[in-house]
């Protein structure tokens, strides 16, 4: 932790002119983190959490220290099944706690569903779908005998469209990704298992997120990318969305691999101890993304709750915690309420989600192997046993994401080519269309782009049980139509292509895609991060080739973000274009249900699509420009990213934040807006309990020697045991062992006195999420929405503020829903806003305020076309 002057919360680069520049920033200009100690524990009469307290204080008070740190800490990579677990406790019977990738269903398992992904399912803009999505991704983890869900993600938000992980969160608006996060949490938990949001926080690229992942490509890095964000955009819009998450109650919360402000995540005080639990309140336990725990006893008192998986380096056997965090507290440099602490907010959230002890569900599966016999610890190739059940948790969630793919599709243009009634003749183009030649799993954690393109690659994926290619569906309702279908399913076969579509009466289905993912895949020079925004596998020559000749083209595009699409999308022969996202397994299907009128579309783009690059404003870091230090990702374009950023430069997009047309059309009217009677707003007062501890812990070392008559020693396996009990520092092996922790902690790192109160946070007996106040009820917004077309169809009403300050966005995002109304007919519209929804950051009190600039509330069917608007008195 580096600590800095006491005035600003932060202090960004400055970076000089000239070549020399570019290389290298001023290291005496480099943001700082200001350090935040002691850490928060947790509150017995939070809100919503009192029972899973209760239950974890009972459970804890009985652990010996060995076995708290045990809790933990992970034992290794490829130690047991899942991609990460904490030691197990068995004198009290309870099982290794299970961690398992992905956000878009189960990593490394077998029959297992594979869902559309987050940011699929937000341009649904459905809070339903979210929800139920999230319920069947949990009943699944339950099934399996996960206990918690790495995911859902609102970091990466989506800074920049190139970013490779975007596609894994939800949308770079925060309120969408902060209701599609909350919805998606509260789905997860309720069936059983505990959600971890991620990645806490400014984890907006792949580039040089990990020196190792840098270095292998010959970048000379010695440290992770810094992400240099100040106070007031950092509140506005990076942590807004992990705001909703703690408000859902979320057990867990993953610290990410970057620095922010100079300090690494998961061992930066200010974020998680200040504004993680202290102002937002939270009460579950934070976990290091995999190798992204860069201290012991430092990342303890910086708040880290959980280390993943467990080990400094992949299988090397050493830990910065296990026998490490046992001597911490032996020789007083972790204080044992902290050690308790950790404990306590693994069991709540653990006690939260409505699990016991005595009903834990075995792990079933193994992540390293599909045999159904095999070595428990594979790393080591040790313990064979049986380790795959091979267990059916599929249940019918494949028609639930059919209807999240066709509910998800976005309709961009469409020019009456649309809905198809039993077309006379289909002309298939595009290796989107059909499957990959090595099947929907042939290449590792979907590494490759060959076939159609239904995920993105790297740790937040799974294995398809089965994938429905375009194609499939297309010939299957082809049959039901008498329709002739053919298809020419490789993008550089342009002669046969051009012989099919020159042919009368044909109608040119083309799809095509781009692809990302996670930072330690890279295909085609794109390092997780994309390169560039066009489509993959010259995806727009072939659109504009195909268009050149046929008069009635339709374009569909599978893509983890973005395109640009200025070249071709108003050609008069492309007739239609849909955006059809990541649609998981049922891809075909889905996309079918909406070309052939099945559903009618009402999906809304969760993003931005821009006429050019360089008009989104914030892009990736592609090289470093700090020489061999942490290269430095200054976001000083603030909160204006995506539409925000094309409204601040009065620049028009192709298609504006939250547009999407239906087969239907829709009328506005009669907006009216009803002020509440909220109190003033007041400030959090008073102060914490002292630190509490549960149960006491020998000060013998012998008490804490391996027992090795109790089982045996497995190789490279993390414990919290010690080796040697001749003296602590023979214990530690660690040459600079006998520093206290007032010689190289911050003041106040183990401090366990009664606390001040955040002023922007939740009291002692409020819900988790900021200052209850926040989330008083202002203004009641209600408006008219008529069906004035000939069919059934959903319309998505959004609500959108100005808040009327200079440094503020032309508007924002503040309310949605998605309402189905007969022809003819008519619909409210009704939204609230929030203390919360109208306030601004202010640095100086550190504090919401409401500003006494004028507000209008604008509400319409996009960011760009907003009909109907009124003041905010």
């Amino acid at each position: 932790m580096v600590v800095m002057r006491s005035a600003p919360w932060v202090a960004l680069l400055a970076v000089t002119g000239g070549v020399a520049a570019a290389d290298r920033v001023d290291k005496r200009d480099l943001a700082h983190s200001e350090p935040h100690y002691p850490s928060p524990w947790m509150k017995p009469t939070a809100q919503g959490w009192e029972d899973a307290y209760a239950k974890a204080r009972e459970f804890v008070s009985q652990l010996t220290l060995a076995e708290k740190v045990n809790l933990t800490t992970g034992v290794g990579w490829e130690g047991e099944q899942c991609v990460g677990q904490v030691g197990s406790i068995p004198r009290l019977g309870f099982r290794s706690l299970c961690m398992q990738d992905s956000p878009l269903g189960i990593r490394f398992a077998d029959y297992v569903s594979a869902f559309s992904s987050g940011q699929t399912v937000a341009a649904s803009f459905d809070r339903s779908l979210m929800y139920q999505r999230g319920k069947a991704m949990g009943e699944e983890n339950k099934i399996k005998g996960v206990d918690v869900l790495l995911g859902p993600v609102a970091g990466p938000i989506g800074r920049a469209p190139e970013g490779g992980r975007n596609w894994e969160g939800f949308s770079p608006d925060p309120y969408l990704t902060g209701v599609a996060i909350g919805e998606t949490i509260k789905g997860i938990q309720d069936a059983g298992v505990i959600a971890c949001a991620k990645h806490f926080i400014g984890n907006e690229q792949e580039h040089f997120r990990q020196v190792g992942e840098s270095q292998d490509r010959g970048y000379n890095i010695s440290e992770a990318i810094s992400s240099n964000i100040d106070d007031k955009t950092m509140h506005e819009l990076y942590l807004w969305p992990f705001v909703d998450a703690v408000r859902a109650g979320v057990g867990s919360i993953m610290c990410s691999y970057n620095q922010v402000n100079n300090s690494y995540s998961c061992q930066n005080s200010k974020m998680l101890n200040d504004l993680l639990k202290g102002e937002l309140g939270f009460q579950g336990f934070v976990m290091s993304d995999w190798q992204a725990q860069h201290s012991g006893a430092a990342s303890s008192v910086a708040g880290l709750d959980m280390t993943m998986p467990g080990d400094t380096v992949f299988n090397s056997g050493f830990s910065f915690w296990g026998t490490n965090l046992t001597l911490a507290v032996l020789n007083g440099t972790v204080p044992q309420w902290r050690v308790d602490d950790m404990a306590m907010r693994i069991m709540a959230a653990y006690f939260k989600v409505g699990r016991t002890v005595e009903n834990q569900i075995p792990i079933n599966f193994d992540s390293w192997t599909r045999d159904t016999e095999g070595p428990i610890h594979f790393a080591v190739n040790e313990g064979y046993q049986q380790i795959n059940w091979h267990v059916d948790a599929q249940e019918n969630h494949g028609d639930l994401i059919r209807e999240i793919g066709a509910k998800s599709t976005v309709l961009l243009k469409n020019d009456g080519a649309l809905p198809l009634k039993k077309p006379k003749f289909l002309a298939v183009i595009g290796e989107d269309a059909g499957p990959n030649p090595e099947g929907p799993n042939g290449c590792d954690n979907r590494g490759c782009d060959s076939g159609t393109l239904a995920m993105g690659w790297g740790s937040g994926t799974a294995d398809f049980p089965y994938l429905v290619t375009p194609i499939d569906a297309l010939t299957y309702q082809a049959l039901e139509d008498h329709t002739r279908i053919e298809a020419v399913l490789n993008n550089s076969a342009w002669d046969t292509t051009q012989k099919l579509i020159s042919q009368e009466g044909a109608t040119a289905l083309v799809f095509a895609n781009a692809d990302s993912g996670e930072g330690f895949i890279a295909i085609d020079g794109n390092e997780g991060d994309r390169k560039n925004l066009t489509l993959w596998g010259n995806g727009d020559e072939l659109i504009k080739n195909v268009s050149s000749i046929c008069n009635n083209t339709i374009v569909i595009i599978h893509s983890v973000g973005p395109t640009l699409v200025t070249e071709w999308y108003d050609s008069p022969n492309v007739t239609a274009i849909l955006w059809a996202g990541l649609p998981g397994q049922e891809s075909g299907r889905s996309i079918v249900d909406v070309l052939y009128g099945r559903v009618n579309p009402a999906a809304r783009t969760p993003f931005t699509w821009a006429a050019k690059r360089e008009d989104y404003g914030a892009d990736i870091l592609y090289e470093p420009n700090n020489g061999n230090g942490a290269p430095q990702q200054d976001f000083t374009e603030g909160v204006f990213i995506d539409y925000r950023a094309l409204d601040h430069a009065n620049i028009d997009p192709i298609f504006e934040f939250g547009f999407g047309l239906s087969y239907t059309t829709f009328e506005y009217s009669d907006l009216h807006v009803t002020k509440s009677n909220a109190g003033e707003y007041k400030p959090t007062t008073g102060k914490t309990a002292e630190a509490p501890t549960f149960g006491n812990y020998s000060t013998d070392l012998d008490d804490y020697l391996f027992p090795a008559s109790s089982f045996p020693y497995i190789w490279q396996y993390i414990y919290p045991y010690v080796n040697t009990t001749s003296s602590l520092k023979d214990a530690s092996q660690d040459p600079e062992y006998g520093q206290s922790a007032e010689e190289f902690l911050p003041p106040g790192a183990t401090d366990s006195d009664a606390q001040n109160l955040n002023p922007a946070g939740p009291g002692p007996k409020d819900q988790p999420g900021g200052n209850p106040q926040l989330w008083d009820v202002l203004y009641t917004v209600t408006a008219t929405i008529k069906n004035t077309g000939n069919i059934v169809g959903e319309e998505v009403p959004q609500l959108y503020v100005s808040l009327g300050n200079k440094d503020d966005p032309k508007v924002v995002l503040r309310g949605f829903d998605r309402i189905e109304i007969e022809p003819g007919c008519t619909a409210t519209f009704r939204a609230e806003l929030t203390r919360r929804d109208i306030s601004n950051w202010d640095v100086e009190s550190q504090n919401w305020i409401v500003t006494d600039s004028p507000k209008t509330v604008y509400v319409g069917p996009s960011s760009r076309k907003l009909p109907l608007s009124a003041p905010l008195s």
